[in-house]
């Protein structure tokens, strides 16, 4: 016999866990995970930077609107803040000139807080940058660090407040609907719900095809990461986040290391990811040639999964091939700093079938995050 809710949550990575807890309250809401734990693949794995310059205009609208939430500890359930000051610091080096000035035309007119540096005020930001090497800069003072297990766990512990059921180790192994009810067949038994939304990060199309439809062509991709030692004697607790124009690598300080990554894109199955040596060399490669840093050994590494649709915008809403079936999905990079408006409009989608009044007033309409784009 199956157990009942009104909704099923697929992945409690930090996109199902938003939404469950926003859905909990009012609806019984049943969150499965296919790990032991939550939050063990992408989640985990983030780089944890806030930035509303980072993404396309409909990343940047729901970066925006989360932003108020989590600088309110996530409405006061967090334990500890969850975004602390930081900046980021997007550099141009020598032939990167059209790059700098196409990143300045499209951020600068949608956040006064930007500013364009010459190559001295760069530097004087980020002092171990080459001198001979850097041409300019765009700087977004108001980035800031996310703790990302701060902010999942809040979610985590409001779905449960609200009365919401978190299953782990309950891999789904089938959909199957009928009687205007889904049934997931998982490794922890069964369970039935009129919607359930796909929150699987990169295996969402592994999701849909157990449910019988076509995928969305999400394609996780790989980024690698590691940390070294910062150089001797040098204090980079407040070094900004720092990237090339055209973001083919970046550092910033992190728990009094530097976190580096080449900013690596290589498309993969959806798997337990693991770093590739060959990107570990080139993020050392390409840090060293723009930096002072000597890069003597790697003290940490690491890969995550980044699964992106194909016009990068995130997938939100319910599929029009099948009834109850709704898509939160294609994060990508932005995971982690749009989870609050996502979830949001989850919600109201689901419930008044149409985006939050915020996030509409900000130009962002249901189509441009829905479905049905790849159904035509």
């Amino acid at each position: 016999m199956a157990e009942t809710a009104d909704l099923i949550v697929i992945g409690a990575g930090i996109a199902g866990a938003a939404a469950a807890a926003h859905l909990a309250d009012g609806h019984r809401v049943v969150l499965l995970e296919r790990e032991s734990q939550p939050g063990y693949h992408s989640t985990g794995r983030s780089a944890a930077l806030f930035t509303e310059t980072y993404g396309n205009r409909a990343i940047r609208i729901l970066t925006g609107a989360s932003r108020a939430f989590y600088e309110a500890w996530a409405d006061g359930f967090a334990e500890h803040p969850i975004l602390t000051p930081r900046g980021a610091l997007m550099f141009a080096m020598p032939g990167q000139e059209q790059a700098l000035a196409a990143a300045w035309a499209e951020l600068s007119p949608d956040d006064p807080r930007v500013r364009r540096l010459n190559a001295a005020e760069a530097r004087e930001l980020v002092p171990v940058l080459r001198s001979d090497l850097v041409i300019g800069a765009v700087y977004e003072p108001d980035s800031m660090d996310i703790d990302v297990h701060e902010l999942h766990q809040s979610y985590l512990r409001r779905f449960r407040q609200r009365g919401g059921r978190l299953v782990t180790d309950a891999e789904a192994f089938s959909l199957t609907r009928a009687g205007g009810s889904w049934t997931a067949t998982t490794a922890a038994g069964d369970f039935a719900a009129p919607i359930v939304i796909n929150a699987a990060g990169a295996w969402a199309d592994v999701v849909a095809a157990l449910a019988g439809l076509p995928p969305i062509g999400l394609v996780p991709m790989r980024r690698t990461v590691l940390t070294i030692t910062p150089p001797p004697g040098t204090d980079t607790t407040r070094w900004p986040m720092t990237l090339d124009i055209e973001e083919r690598f970046y550092f910033k300080p992190d728990a009094g290391r530097l976190l580096v990554s080449p900013a690596d894109e290589t498309p993969m199955p959806p798997c337990d990811v693991q770093p590739d040596e060959l990107d570990i060399a080139i993020a050392i490669d390409r840090l060293t040639r723009a930096t002072t840093i000597e890069v003597t050994r790697v003290e940490r590494k690491w890969a995550g999964l980044r699964s992106f649709v194909q016009d990068k915008t995130t997938v939100n809403g319910f599929d029009p091939l099948a009834d109850g079936f709704f898509w939160l999905a294609g994060q990508g990079g932005y995971g982690i700093q749009t989870a609050e408006a996502m979830a949001r409009c989850a919600v109201s989608l689901i419930d008044v079938s149409e985006l939050p009044a915020d996030i509409r007033a900000a130009g962002l309409d249901r189509a441009a995050l829905s479905p049905a784009r790849f159904r035509r």
